[in-house]
């Protein structure tokens, strides 16, 4: 089984992290944001990653850097799950409807970091989350797991059922780039024979 486990300290969170990519979709999170929580108990799920994480953070100033610090350590988990990358699809990609909101997730495992974010979020909060640390985490994750990462809405007016639809495709999109490609086992999915 491809597993890693990170943990990671700073002045401002202080992170443990166990991700499987041969899961089944279990996952227990606590990272003292509930709306990050909601959102990655998704991810889990629907990429059937097991994923196991805990998070203490300065959320007396507010949540920016527990979303961002969890997203790196997402992101390195991924990496360090996938190594060298040899077998991996290495593409995926998914448009989920999630009520009248509809978004495209696509991903490439490519070893270069870029993040695509076409989401027009028309409340600058859910609950207590602002919305715009969606891509503050979606930014440390490909930059510690180098990969384009695209998300592209295509509908929806509420917030929540947008952000939901992301995280959901995201799941399934890395779920569909990191699996093992039966036969091609040894194969680095580039012609430049490295990702």
């Amino acid at each position: 089984m491809r597993t890693a486990t990170i943990d990671r300290a700073t002045t401002e969170t202080n992170i443990t992290l166990t991700l499987a990519l041969e899961g089944t979709g279990r996952y227990q999170i606590d990272t003292g944001c509930g709306f990050l929580d909601h959102m990655l108990g998704l991810f889990a799920r629907h990429g059937r990653f097991d994923l196991t994480l805990r998070c203490t953070g300065d959320t007396k100033v507010d949540y920016h850097h527990t979303v961002e610090d969890v997203g790196i350590c997402l992101g390195r988990a991924f990496a360090g799950a996938l190594g060298d990358g040899k077998g991996i699809a290495r593409y995926g990609n998914f448009l989920l409807p999630m009520d009248e909101a509809l978004v495209l997730c696509a991903a490439d495992l490519s070893g270069r970091a870029a993040l695509g974010w076409q989401l027009h979020l028309p409340a600058a909060r859910v609950g207590d989350f602002d919305t715009e640390l969606a891509k503050e985490f979606w930014l440390g994750f490909v930059r510690c797991c180098p990969s384009a990462l695209h998300f592209v809405q295509l509908a929806g007016e509420n917030t929540h059922h947008i952000l939901e639809a992301a995280f959901k495709g995201a799941g399934r999109a890395l779920a569909q780039a990191v699996a093992l490609q039966p036969g091609f086992e040894d194969e680095i999915p580039s012609t430049k024979g490295v990702l």
